[in-house]
């Protein structure tokens, strides 16, 4: 345990008299590197910064007109800063301070992060966490990093270090909007290339003082662009900009981050249709695919017409991508022909006869960076679609990303519901082949999957972060642009696999979105539109995508081409088991793979095969290993093999331990798995453990080791070596 005091918070006033104040704050006199927050709790306004210079940055604060306002400063010391480090905090400062929402930032942006240095994790991690707590403790800050990490205030925060491939982007983007030539640009990129994240940055950029950007971040293009932006800022004088979001749920989640934003405001997102109201010096449409035609538009119908009137534009031979064109000087597209689901949607061929056009400048993103899969995961999705995915290829494997074929939905959404608790923002998501019944009725469900029911989403508005969402099942229309943790992902009736032809195939009548249906007279693009929308789904989830498949012919499909996980069936005849001749022992206890289990008896047994290649023995017997700590090689809900350990060495082998001191011992004992350790202490030719070390092997570094001192050996001991994961059938 780290002590409490590696790091101290000290407020002082904001005025002239700072300065005797540091006359006794040795950080302060000598030059030390510390991070400070200038703030005031009745503006709700705050500034966050680093220096080595503590008496000239207060000076040039003092003196500016926006800082000199704010009326307290908070100085965060520590023996073991040093410049990377300060700059590493000061970074994450800002981007969790804005995101958390009861301050409004005077920073322009966060210029150097995720940048490398000795100890980043190992001991910085750990000292941010505790300036925050404290900073908690003094009212600066309200949620959880933990809360924080998930909600969209920080997943859409403009305080974010661009990508090199991003930052080559908006260096276009610029360049387009300083040129007489191009008066629009295209660009692509795939879902979670990061297309929102560059829009918000680039309505901060344009919208704050230069002051306070860390241009360094820009490397040897420093100086290059600071005159780019300059020379922008004089074309463009206080802009009048608009943020064009098709979608309504995802443009009302925006609108919360803009609100949030100093600078900025939920005024500049907008829908299409007020586009024609006024003309824009600088439009953005963000997921410019879902911009819509004149076609299935339902109550929108209404509201089309009226733009189109307005704006002088036949209403049968225009669509909301000719509204933008005539409505901004300068039209930033940002687009992927992936992500069209529907009919309504503009064309395609649109789209491409605007990129083909001498005043549009075309740019394309590529890097991943919502799924931490990255672009394998993008690419073997996009062929297993498309089934181009050979039969004996092998199988999807990423060492932090999974994906996983369920054959039970009632254990999907347990798996969903259990992640959900333990890192937030899973959801359920599914394809559109059930008809919404609990629309008109609450009571009723709509989803019938082998014995689980379950409801679409009540709300469409923001559903992911609604209070009934995970007890509820989403759709692409309450899903497409926002980010989750896993999702569960449901194939429904509407999406089969012709073994024939070597193709996924729709089946229409199976498919309930009537605006996504109505009007289509060609098969193959309805096709075209559904598979648009599982390839969309299946990139929402960061950590990791679990599939449950209706189909038969589709599922078959599918588990060729991912790994499947299945229920272990022990409910096998006992008449074809000989108890230690064909089978081993299934004790009851679940062996926790991440720390010592609740307490668990160890009274009752089923069986299970004895895997091939063992000889029977009464010396080997069979758990459930529960838990992620042991997922390199066990994975979660394994059945095991063990053989009773009976002495020898143990180190780095794999062990089943039981420890009774943690808990009492009349309500049983904790068991976990583990690669052994022992640190011996020697004396001449005797020796003794003076502890032993139990380590996870695990993809994930949140496992720490479990440390059994001397004193408490007496207690400890060594039940079974492991031998092998049971491949149940």
């Amino acid at each position: 345990m780290r002590p409490a005091n590696e790091v101290a918070i000290q407020q002082f006033d904001f005025n002239e008299d700072l300065f005797h104040e540091f006359q006794d704050l040795h950080y302060a006199k000598e030059f030390w590197p510390l991070v400070y927050i200038l703030s005031d709790g009745k503006i709700k306004e705050a500034y966050v910064g680093e220096t080595t210079d503590a008496y000239a940055r207060m000076s040039s604060h003092l003196r500016n007109e926006h800082k000199q306002k704010l009326t307290a400063v908070h100085l965060i010391t520590s023996e073991k800063f040093n410049k990377s480090a300060t700059l590493d905090i000061e970074s994450n400062l800002i981007k969790y301070i804005s995101a958390d929402g009861q301050y409004k930032l005077l920073n322009a942006n966060i210029g150097l992060a995720n940048h490398n240095y000795y100890q980043k994790q190992e001991v910085y991690w750990h000292i941010f966490k505790t300036i925050w707590h404290k900073l908690t403790a003094k009212g600066l800050t309200k949620h959880s990093i933990e809360y924080i990490d998930n909600s969209d205030l920080f997943k859409y925060s403009p305080y974010k270090s661009l990508s090199r491939e991003q930052l080559n982007g908006l260096m276009t983007i610029i360049n387009c909007l300083l040129s007489e030539k191009h008066d629009r640009i295209v660009v692509e990129g795939g879902a979670g290339t990061g297309k929102t994240i560059l829009a918000v940055f680039l309505f901060k950029l344009i919208n704050s003082d230069n002051e306070d950007f860390n241009f360094k971040e820009f490397g040897e293009d420093e100086t290059e662009f600071i005159e780019r932006i300059r020379l922008l800022k004089e074309k463009f004088h206080n802009p009048k900009m608009a943020l064009v979001v098709p979608m309504s749920s995802f443009r009302n989640t925006l609108k919360k981050v803009f609100k949030n934003i100093q600078g900025l405001n939920a005024n500049m997102v907008v829908g299409p249709a007020e586009i024609a109201n006024q003309k824009y010096d600088i439009t953005l449409v963000d997921e410019s695919h879902r911009l819509r035609r004149r076609v299935n538009l339902g109550a929108y119908f209404g509201s089309f017409d009226k733009a189109c009137e307005k704006l002088g534009l036949d209403k049968h031979n225009c669509n909301e991508l000719d509204w933008m064109l005539m409505q901004a000087k300068k039209l930033i597209l940002f687009y992927d022909e992936n992500q069209s689901i529907k009919p309504s949607d503009v064309p395609k061929k649109d789209f491409d006869y605007l990129k083909a056009q001498d005043s549009t400048k075309n740019a394309h993103l590529k890097s991943q960076f919502r799924v931490k899969g990255g672009n394998s995961y993008i690419d073997y999705v996009t062929r297993l679609l498309k089934g181009d995915l050979r039969k004996n290829e092998e199988l999807y494997q990423a060492k932090h990303y999974e994906l996983t074929l369920y054959d039970s939905i009632e254990e999907l959404v347990a798996e969903i519901k259990l992640k959900n608790e333990k890192h937030g923002l899973s959801r359920l998501i599914a394809g559109y082949s059930w008809k919404w019944i609990s629309k008109k009725n609450a009571d009723a469900y709509d989803i019938h999957i082998e014995k689980t029911q379950l409801k679409w989403n009540r709300v469409s508005d923001d559903w992911i972060n609604s209070e009934n969402s995970m007890e509820e099942v989403g759709c692409i229309h309450t899903t497409q642009g926002y980010d989750l943790n896993y999702t569960g992902i449901i194939f429904g009736h509407e999406i089969t696999y012709n073994k024939d032809r070597g193709r996924i195939e729709i089946i229409k009548e199976n498919y309930h979105d009537k605006n996504g249906k109505n009007s289509i007279r060609d098969e193959e693009e309805l096709r075209s539109f559904i598979i648009n929308i599982y390839q969309t789904i299946l990139l929402r989830g960061i950590k990791g995508t679990y599939v449950y498949v209706c189909d038969a012919n589709l599922r078959e499909y599918f588990a060729q081409h991912i790994a499947a996980k299945y229920t272990p069936t022990l409910s096998i005849d006992p008449i074809e088991l000989i108890p230690f001749e064909n089978c081993v022992p299934l004790y009851n206890l679940q062996a926790a793979a991440g720390d010592f289990s609740e307490p668990q008896n160890v009274d009752d047994f089923d069986w299970v095969p004895l895997p091939s290649g063992y000889n029977p023995s009464k010396d080997l017997f069979a758990c459930t290993v529960i838990g992620e700590s042991m997922n390199k090689i066990i994975p979660n809900g394994s059945v095991c093999l063990f053989r009773k350990y009976s002495g020898g060495s143990r180190d780095g082998k794999i062990v089943l331990c039981e420890h009774t001191s943690i808990q009492d011992p009349d309500f049983g004992s904790g068991y976990t798995i583990k690669e052994y350790r022992s640190k011996k202490h020697i004396d001449g030719e005797q020796w003794r453990h003076a502890s032993i070390v139990l380590k996870p092997v695990s993809f994930s570094d949140q496992f720490q080791d479990i440390e059994i001192v001397a004193d408490e050996l007496n207690s400890f001991r060594t039940i079974g070596i492991f031998e092998c994961v049971i491949e149940m059938d």
